[in-house]
């Protein structure tokens, strides 16, 4: 184990800061409308926001000074935990659905997400796995197949929410953790041929999953329906200009888009910020995912530096999916955008992982 502790990555922790105020910001700016007309409180979602964000910075913290492969005692037990969370969000009576997924457990506002939880559940369980058996990864039966048989049964489990974006990103990012392993290309090819199959039969399976394709390829052919949301977030993101409506100023959050607080919170940022603060965001996720690379580099040990790279692919994947739907790139998968959308569960596991990387930085040779 290592033994050699060093200050944690201040810089890192300043960006976290630093989204964490823009979030909760930006949160009240895009819902006070909605929040006073749905429930007479303009600061419903703020201070809801304001409350994860204090929990979860708590728990980064506290988190932060734990030694990091003190996760990996634990990870089976948290793997097995979230797998059964997943399987009991899918009864009735326990499932809680929401937006037509059958995601959530708990009561009202204060509910969570068990996939969420199975993201860093898997990133644990998989960079202990990967530093056992990196020698084997070049193998199929012996290295990848058991990966790979446990990350898309917990992506079945998701997808029988259905829960497309939270399952896309935990299968995104465990399989940037396993090519990094040292995993043979000629493998990654035929999976890649292999998901193209599945992505098909996925899309093809649901037809509001059709839809959504057809609209981002064009938006305007149902500009009531599957194409409102990016014709209204586009609406957002144009108008913006280089600086920006103003804070408050936004005119999209006036019910033209829906609940914009959650996935599309960057169409109003854009929006009041304009070019200018759009650039500083994605500034500052650049900065972070330096900071991150760096650290998962510099890990003394195997474990840190997949535990580092799954933490920072997971942050990196988010926020590439989030920002290509706002902007009409991608199609809409119903992905936050870390440390600045309204969510509990989103932004408190986010802080809980970025607890164990500073902690990492701790034994890092930065």
């Amino acid at each position: 184990m290592p033994v050699k502790k060093f200050a944690p990555d201040y810089f890192l922790l300043i960006l976290i800061l630093m989204l964490l105020t823009v979030g909760v910001t930006m949160v009240y700016s895009a819902s006070e409308i909605w929040a006073e007309y749905k429930f007479g409180d303009a600061f419903f979602f703020a201070k809801r926001q304001l409350l994860f964000a204090v929990i979860g910075f708590i728990a980064m913290v506290v988190i932060m000074n734990v030694e990091y492969w003190t996760w990996r005692r634990f990870s089976k037990v948290a793997l097995v935990g979230c797998f059964v969370m997943l399987i009991l969000v899918l009864i009735p009576g326990i499932g809680m659905v929401r937006n037509g997924s059958q995601s959530w457990i708990g009561a009202g506002a204060f509910s969570i997400q068990p996939s969420e939880f199975m993201k860093l559940a898997m990133i644990i369980f998989l960079a202990g796995y990967l530093s056992e058996n990196q020698k084997h990864m070049i193998y199929f039966k012996r290295g990848l197949l058991p990966a790979l048989a446990l990350v898309f049964t917990a992506f079945g489990l998701i997808m029988l929410q259905p829960d497309l974006g939270t399952g896309t990103v935990m299968t995104g990012t465990c399989l940037v953790m396993i090519f990094i392993s040292g995993a043979r290309i000629f493998h990654f090819a035929l999976m890649g041929l292999a998901g193209i199959g599945g992505f098909v039969a996925l899309v093809l399976s649901a037809p509001y999953r059709i839809k959504r394709i057809t609209s981002f390829l064009d938006p305007w052919s149902d500009p009531l329906g599957s194409g409102f949301q990016i014709i209204q977030s586009l609406y957002a993101v144009g108008p913006g200009g280089l600086f920006g409506l103003g804070i408050g100023e936004s005119r999209q959050k006036y019910y033209y888009l829906p609940e914009p607080q959650t996935d599309f919170i960057f169409a109003i940022l854009a929006e009041e910020l304009g070019f200018i603060g759009g650039t500083f965001i994605l500034l500052l996720f650049s900065l972070l995912l330096w900071r991150g690379i760096r650290i998962a580099l510099g890990a003394p040990d195997l474990f840190g530096s997949f535990l580092a790279a799954g933490i920072i692919s997971m942050t990196a994947i988010q926020v590439i999916i989030n920002i290509g739907v706002v902007t009409g790139l991608m199609p809409v998968t119903g992905i936050t955008l870390p440390f600045l959308s309204y969510g509990g569960s989103s932004l408190t596991l986010m802080l809980a992982a970025f607890g164990i990387l500073l902690n990492i930085s701790r034994y890092s040779r930065r």
